[in-house]
């Protein structure tokens, strides 16, 4: 098989959700701006709602293909993505200060929602009612984001602009929202099609393919929301939206997939004993020096990705 096509289309996969990743944050500022919501706060959730689609879509599908350990291992290895590589970069590129009063409650939550997984699934699977109690914690979550919008309204910093928006405005970037979510969602899954093409046409083993490639390539969104975000000073948003994707995928994938199997999801021992306790240690290093201090450092990025990348080259001896 050739390797121009795959080539191609891969380059083309780029430039759609560069894209759409630059149209989606300025669509996503301009909310908070004319809402007068905080910018972590539209991140924690319409942006990381839009951005975590992949990661929930392709578990989903792999669920019901019969998939299940694909569906597994995107679901926690976007999640390790997401706070290793990504939040990695964000904070070693722009490190900054964090509100305190928002930051603490998701980022606990996103610690609890985490190790209580772990727990579930020591026992190699996670039945319904442990789903059930997970998708409690993602009801929790909306309802700490509801809160810091009444919150962010009472505030003078928070308070809605009254002045008039033209109509014009609104559509214009109502459009670019859009079409920013099509673009990345599009984008990144001719990346993660193509890119599989590829690895697979170099001889890469399929299982390497599917913990590293497909757990990537579905975090791509995340990853071209936050480079567009620290190309346009908007660390806010950035990790905002990390955050928000994180508790969604941990409470909302691997539940749903146990729901569409009809019985306990089973669960590989090596997701139980390393990759969510990896993923578990990534976040205590991105979140308790940030709660501690009010503020993210660059040290921490560096941390996070040198974890990450060890993470990665021990996944990948392991499975030769």
């Amino acid at each position: 098989m050739s390797f121009v096509l795959p080539i191609i289309m891969f380059a083309i996969g780029v430039a759609v959700v560069v894209y759409g990743g630059d149209a989606f944050v300025d669509a996503s500022t301009w909310i908070a701006e004319k809402t007068g919501i905080p910018k972590f706060v539209i991140g924690a959730t319409v942006v990381s709602l839009a951005t975590s689609l992949p990661e929930v879509i392709v578990s989903i599908m792999a669920t019901a293909e019969g998939s299940v350990d694909m569906a597994v291992g995107n679901g926690i290895g976007s999640v390790s993505a997401n706070i290793g590589l990504i939040m990695g970069i964000s904070l070693t590129a722009l490190p900054s200060k964090i509100d305190d009063q928002i930051f603490w409650a998701k980022g606990t939550l996103m610690l609890a929602t985490t190790l209580l997984l772990g727990i579930f699934v020591m026992d190699g699977q996670l039945n319904v009612l442990e789903s059930f109690v997970m998708l409690v914690l993602l009801c929790l979550f909306i309802y700490l984001n509801l809160h810091s919008l009444k919150t962010a309204d009472s505030s003078r910093e928070g308070r809605i602009r009254r002045e008039k928006v033209p109509r014009k405005d609104i559509f214009v970037n109502l459009m670019k929202f859009l079409l920013g979510v099509g673009g990345i969602l599009v984008g990144a899954q001719l990346l993660v099609n193509n890119g599989s093409t590829l690895a697979r046409l170099m001889g890469v083993p399929e299982v390497l393919i599917g913990i590293t490639l497909i757990a990537v390539g579905t975090s791509l969104p995340e990853l071209i929301t936050t480079i567009s975000a620290i190309t346009k000073k908007e660390s806010s948003l950035s990790i905002g939206n990390i955050i928000g994707a994180n508790i969604i995928d941990i409470t909302l994938i691997l539940s749903s997939c146990t729901l569409i199997s009809k019985g306990p999801l089973p669960v590989a021992s090596q997701t139980a004993s390393l990759d969510i306790p990896v993923t578990f240690m990534l976040m205590v290093i991105a979140v308790l020096p940030a709660i501690v201090k009010k503020r993210f450092y660059c040290w921490q990025g560096i941390a996070l990705l040198g974890v990450y990348v060890s993470y990665i080259v021990y996944i990948s001896i392991l499975l030769k």
